[in-house]
């Protein structure tokens, strides 16, 4: 997977995603979710790559960054929280497919835990 609109598809699969562009920009793609319009994924194209910034949790932040040369503190976003995945072709599709999917699972669940107002601890 290195092309944006392979992304975008993927990341539609998700219940209640869509495809957003909030900087009138078509470089810049947002998919968000239904409802709080939380974002769990930025898909940009940036020094002739495509590059996804998802969601992390920051147990696994530093696992993902030495795994793959590809994976890096997130262009934009708060590094703690956020990686950038440069979608060169070096990283399985199947991880990154699991890293969608992994954010997608934070965002919603923290989206979640807003509309209830209630911790889920």
């Amino acid at each position: 997977m290195t092309e944006k609109k392979e992304v975008i598809e993927f990341c539609l699969t998700f219940p209640d995603a869509y495809e957003d562009y909030p900087f009138h920009d078509d470089e810049w793609a947002v998919i968000r979710l239904k409802g709080s319009k939380k974002v769990f994924a930025w898909i940009f194209e940036r020094h002739g790559k495509t590059w996804i910034n998802l969601k992390t949790d920051p147990q696994w932040r530093d696992f993902w960054r030495d795994a793959f040369p590809s994976i890096v503190p997130a262009y934009h976003l708060n590094k703690e929280h956020w990686n950038s995945l440069i979608l060169d072709g070096t990283i399985p599709e199947e991880t990154v497919k699991q890293l969608i999917g992994e954010s997608y699972d934070l965002v919603k669940k923290k989206a979640e835990k807003g509309r209830s107002g209630k911790s889920l601890r």
